[in-house]
């Protein structure tokens, strides 16, 4: 391991991340593919056993808990037994959920997966997408005031569930940015006027695409960054690894490091959580994309939504 990344690892436990998005409850069933049904054209699954992980902006969260920093989670969820089970989850973590804001009438973000044989082979999605009431925005709005001054960096997971409307996006990236703290967006969607001014973006490569009207990555990136006066853009490219985009320099292409591909649910928040962690601790974007490619690679080899360890991440560097 060389010296440079030995010290930004070091400095990993110092680290203070907000991260405001969409959180979700992945749920998976998990069993055995026995027959096809005879009712419909369908496999039949004899299901083994349940299990629940914490997912979008909470699994970000989580991984930069794993990575040895400490996370402010500020999210929405439902006043339901879903929302119990995501907060226990978070806390079973050592993660707050008290800047979680409880919304009655509207439920928890729940992604069902069913898996047999390692292989997922259905999703079952329950969520709300509409945007939240003024009042509701604005007590989000005031949790993330009350962390910003704590933390080092500002991460926004935005799943498009109608928590970050144009408004709190436009109040959070100003006020980043006069803080003088950078702020990292996983965008979704095509309209990415309304991350404008943030520091760093990080599509994938089809959202890249489709996002700037390009039918090539390095036309992508170059647009984005100067349409939407960003630092830096990182587009992930799934088996192809990730390209860094950085103004008036060259892109840098990173290959792939997976040996075994299995899940790439979660990635890109593995990506995220560690990118913005690395920047925090030190890293230059280079070394600090570096490193959340090894990361993407390291969960990736797992089945299901996993996030990095710190213990994990390091014996990658011996």
């Amino acid at each position: 391991m060389s010296l440079k990344i030995r010290e930004i690892l070091a400095n990993f436990s110092r680290v203070k991340v907000l991260v405001i998005g969409d959180v979700m409850l992945d749920r998976y069933w998990w069993g055995r593919m026995t027959r096809i049904s005879p009712e419909a054209p369908v496999p039949i699954v004899n299901l083994e056993k349940e299990s629940f992980v914490v997912g979008g902006a909470a699994n970000v969260a989580a991984n930069i808990k794993g990575l040895g920093a400490t996370p402010y989670l500020v999210g929405i969820i439902g006043d339901d037994l879903n929302g119990e089970v995501l907060a226990n989850s978070l806390e079973s973590l050592k993660i707050s959920a008290k800047s979680l804001l409880k919304i009655p009438n509207r439920p928890t973000t729940v992604k069902t997966r069913i898996v047999a044989h390692q292989q997922q082979i259905s999703r079952i999605d329950q969520e709300a997408t509409d945007n939240l009431s003024p009042q509701d925005e604005e007590i989000v709005w005031q949790k993330c005031l009350d962390l910003l001054n704590k933390v080092d960096l500002v991460i926004v997971s935005d799943y498009l569930k109608g928590l970050l409307s144009d408004n709190l996006l436009l109040r959070l990236i100003t006020t980043a940015n006069l803080s003088d703290k950078r702020i990292l967006v996983d965008p979704k969607g095509k309209n990415y006027q309304k991350y404008k001014n943030a520091t760093l973006l990080t599509p994938n490569r089809q959202e890249g695409l489709e996002a700037s009207h390009k039918f090539q990555i390095e036309k992508a990136g170059a647009w984005l960054i100067t349409k939407l006066s960003l630092e830096a853009l990182l587009i992930t490219e799934g088996e192809d690894g990730m390209t860094v985009f950085e103004k008036k320099k060259s892109p840098l292409k990173l290959e792939a490091l997976a040996r075994h591909v299995y899940d790439v649910t979660g990635a890109g928040d593995t990506v995220m959580a560690t990118l913005a962690v690395a920047l925090a601790a030190g890293g230059d974007l280079k070394t600090s994309a570096g490193i959340a490619n090894i990361a993407a690679g390291c969960v990736v080899e797992e089945v299901g939504t996993t996030s990095i360890n710190f213990e994990r991440l390091k014996r990658e560097f011996y």
